[in-house]
């Protein structure tokens, strides 16, 4: 049962069997007993403010000036000159980049200082000091701007994001120029902030990022404090459109409505409110009608506004707010395939059919209120337009039903490895029956298989995984119960769970600082936990005390850890491909993304 194990490139062993409360540290053919201390690590640097970055030097240009002005030079001495000359512009611009590098780790540094350390489920949350987010607006001098700006404005529990991916790809597909702001990011906090589709250059984003922090700095004080995270984020975002001009900008709400950043906005062109779940119900209520409530935030008096199909709960509480306001809610029917005249749409999953019947609503009324009458769908029934359909069919979105080979297993040195892993950022009990139906289709269809993979998939044996992680604010009887039964009735089971942290716990804001390694500095009680409750789940009260436990579930220390044991078994066993499910937090998602990058 215990396998020897081998000593990784990252000078640390691997942990494999956890039993009980105690776990062990395997190290070749002996075990003992290893015990990790819970304390706390990773602190926000400020440091102070890079110098302007100077312009790189042209060292060929230099060194000719240097030179002497005779022109007789010996063949040897041109190609020693040459070869210097060279040096010195790879070593100029390497330093410009060194930089460069530097000031953004430490624009990342300065974002990182403003999150806030209060749980999540205070109460200050709740609008904490919301008037504050005027005088910000003020101090940014973002009052006209942001009244100018053409705004689609979306709300939701599942699939806002996706939503507003599709209303943008939509649009842009138009030939408008589009602004896109969405949370969270995965890799680089310049995720959030999309022109034209694209995620924002570096150097724009310093730009606007100084722009907006030394302004803040001169004005705030004891009294105006410096805005929270996201709420700098969502005023970044802002300045960000208003400087690019962008014909239309698209704000995914960060959490509920009501109170969220983005709602400062005081016009938008048209809302819209995605399906609705339980989420944050520390922070939005424990029943669907308020969760509804504080989504509804967002409708404006004269603004029209859509909806995903709702529960009936959360349907009632969303027609009160809009009657409340004068305002009819109409409800966006899911597209079907023939509107698409027979394409995929973009971001894959049945599910996405909701969100792009939003999208098309929220697309087409803005078409219509900015006087483009002409590109809009004619009626509920026929094909899209062209540019709709492209737009549909065209949207990326990272992290959502995403699948990724792993590079290293299916390469061409190691052709019949294979180690697929499939990213989905689930998060809430609905959006766990979505991915398990997903997961448990795609995997079934050879089809959906990358073609560099078909050669490795031509055996029919397979090992489905499930790597995960959720944030400690989530109970996990409300997740993991979800995704077991969903995944059984569609005729899925897991041969195997790992449970792992998160590795963004210690690297804020997608840095490229290394998380520590140390076995002492990481707290594995929450994934230990994790793991009670798949093994209950599994094999009933006996749990971890089943003699089949340690065959169904581990727990590593590390994501990498992970990563390498599965490597190291699709390496060994080439008859079978190894098929692994990664969800529960779209942080776990950003990290797993960061390391197959690498």
């Amino acid at each position: 049962m215990v396998q020897s194990i081998t000593k990784l490139s990252l000078n640390v062993w691997e942990p494999l069997w956890i039993s009980r409360s105690r776990y062990w540290l395997l190290v070749g053919e002996k075990s003992q007993p290893c015990l990790h201390s819970s304390r706390t690590v990773g602190r926000a640097r400020l440091g102070r403010a890079p110098p302007m970055p100077h312009p790189p030097l042209v060292a060929a240009r230099l060194c000719r000036r240097l030179l002497p002005s005779t022109r007789r030079v010996f063949p040897r001495a041109m190609a020693s000159s040459s070869t210097a000359a060279a040096a010195a512009a790879q070593q100029a611009a390497g330093g410009v980049a060194a930089r460069a590098r530097a000031e953004y780790e430490e624009v990342l540094g300065r974002l990182s200082s403003l999150i806030s350390q209060k749980v999540r489920a205070h109460t200050g949350n709740r609008g904490n000091q919301w008037e504050l987010m005027g005088r910000y607006i003020q101090i940014l001098e973002l009052e006209e701007p942001i009244a100018r700006m053409k705004v689609i404005h979306v709300a939701g529990t599942k699939g806002k994001g996706s939503t507003c991916t599709f209303t943008e790809s939509i649009l842009r597909s138009c030939g408008f120029r589009t602004g896109l702001f969405t949370s969270p990011h995965l890799m680089d906090v310049r995720e959030r902030f999309r022109l034209d589709g694209v995620d924002i250059s570096e150097e724009k984003f310093l730009k606007y990022f100084w722009w907006c922090w030394n302004k803040l700095q001169e004005k705030t004080d004891d009294d105006i404090p410096m805005p929270p995270y996201f709420r700098f984020i969502a005023l970044l975002a802002f300045k960000i459109f208003s400087a690019e001009q962008v014909d239309v900008a698209l704000l995914e709400v960060g959490l509920g409505g009501k109170f969220d950043a983005t709602n400062v906005v005081k016009e938008p062109v048209v809302c819209g409110i995605s399906s609705l779940g339980y989420d944050h119900m520390e922070i939005l209520g424990n029943t669907l009608g308020e969760i509804a409530g504080e989504k509804a935030g967002i409708f404006k008096k004269g603004v029209s506004a859509y909806t995903a199909p709702q529960p009936e709960e959360a349907m009632v509480s969303l027609k009160k707010r809009a009657s409340e306001l004068g305002i009819s809610l109409q409800v966006a029917d899911p597209l079907k395939p023939h509107h698409l005249k027979d394409q995929h749409l973009g971001l894959q999953g049945e599910h996405q059919y909701i969100n792009a019947g939003l999208a098309v609503a929220l697309a087409s009324t803005w078409l219509e209120k900015q006087g483009h009458v002409d590109r809009m769908p004619l009626n509920r029934t026929d094909p899209l337009p062209d540019e709709f359909i492209k737009g549909l069919s065209s949207a990326s979105l990272q992290g959502r039903a995403q699948i990724v080979p792993d590079s290293q297993v299916n390469s061409e040195e190691e052709p019949n490895s294979s180690l697929v892993f499939y990213l989905d950022g689930a998060h809430s009990p609905e959006s766990m029956e979505i991915c398990a139906r997903w997961f448990s289709n795609v995997t079934k269809e050879d089809k959906r298989v990358p073609s560099s993979m078909e050669q490795s998939q031509t055996s029919g044996k397979s090992r489905k995984i499930l790597l995960f992680n959720c944030m400690s604010v989530r109970d996990p009887m409300r997740l993991l119960p979800h995704l077991l039964d969903t995944s059984t009735q569609n005729g899925l089971h897991f041969d195997l769970a790992l449970f792992v942290p998160n590795q963004s716990q210690y690297n804020k804001l997608g840095s490229n600082t290394s998380a520590p390694a140390e076995p002492e500095e990481i707290d594995l009680s929450w994934q230990l936990s994790l793991q009670t409750v798949w093994e209950k789940l599994l094999h009933g009260d006996k749990g971890l005390n089943s003699t089949d436990s340690s065959e169904t579930s581990l727990v590593f220390e590390s994501l990498p850890l992970a990563i390498e044991w599965l490597r190291k078994n699709a390496r060994e066993d080439l008859s079978t491909s190894y098929q692994v499910l990664v969800t529960g937090s779209l942080h776990l998602i950003g990290d797993i993304l960061r390391l197959l990058k690498k």
